[in-house]
This record gives C-alpha cells, structure tokens and sequence, in this order.
C-alpha cells in the first residue's frame, strides 16, 4: 500500500502542451517535469506529445493527450485560496482570458474547458459565520457576483 500524495490526471485533446505551458505562465509556483511521447506503439503520432508532468503550488497533474472522448465539465473543479482582492483579480483575469467563461461566484472556465473556483479565504470565513443572518446576506450577495468581491461581501455581512 502506498502513501505516495495523489496526481491529478487531466485528459486534453492534443493540446496538453499547451495547457500546460499557460498554467505555467499563471502560475509562479509551478514546475514542469517529464515528457513522454507517443511512439510507433500507439495510438497517437510517433514523436508527438502523450503526457506531461507538471506542478502548480505544489499539486502534481499529468496532462494527457488522450484524443476526443472526453471532455472537462463543472463536475470537476480546481479551488485557488486567495488571500486578497488583488490575488483573485490575478487569477480571475489570467484565467478567463482567451476564451474563458466567467460563471457565477468565483466559478471560471478557461480557454481549455477546466473549471476553476477563484475564492478569498476571506469569504469562507464570512459565509461560514455563525451568525445566520450575517451568513444569509453575505451567501445572498455572493450569489449575484461571477468574480468575488471581498469589499462587497464585507458589505452585505455588515449589513
């Protein structure tokens, strides 16, 4: 049994090179490791791009070029902790650029289809109130934003 931390497999239609280069440029903590290739074995083109590893803020994925079948829906999403309204507008911004789609509270698309969850650490802590009403008006003011706004929320749980 092993107790090896978990890599997150994420399954592109050719352009995990290009995935994983972007998350690189967004993210400053990241790494890329090892690249492997398709050979005369199959099923892709020989010499082309099947998997990469890479590192962003210390979770470790493999991008693979697995073809069509599959694509990434809301099911599946990847939470950023964000200390401050300037951190989320960095995420918010790099990430829904190119083709993204901005969804309600803090939910994103990027321009390669993964789900993305932009979240002050801030927020958690005011939805999470134990004040119900706080908790209610600051849920309620959440529920109307796509990209969070601390200051708004900070508003709505004052009230």
């Amino acid at each position: 049994m092993t107790s090896a931390p978990l890599t997150t497999c994420l399954w592109f239609d050719g352009n995990g090179e290009g995935a994983v280069n972007f998350y690189a440029s967004v993210f400053t903590d990241s790494k890329i490791g090892r690249i492997g290739r398709y050979n005369d074995a199959g099923p892709g083109t020989p010499g082309s791009v099947m998997v990469i590893e890479f590192e962003l803020n210390g979770q470790k994925f493999i991008a693979l070029n697995g073809g069509p079948q599959f694509k990434f829906n809301e099911a599946i999403s990847f939470q950023i902790p964000c200390a401050d309204q300037a951190e989320v507008d960095y995420y918010w911004e790099r990430l829904s650029a190119d083709g993204g789609e901005e969804g309600p509270c803090g939910w994103l698309k990027d321009k390669f289809g993964v789900s993305w969850q932009v979240v002050p650490t801030k927020a958690i802590a005011l939805i999470s109130d134990p004040d119900p009403v706080k908790a209610e008006r600051t849920t309620q003011a959440m529920y109307k934003m796509k990209k969070l706004d601390i200051a708004e929320l900070e508003k709505a749980y004052a009230g």
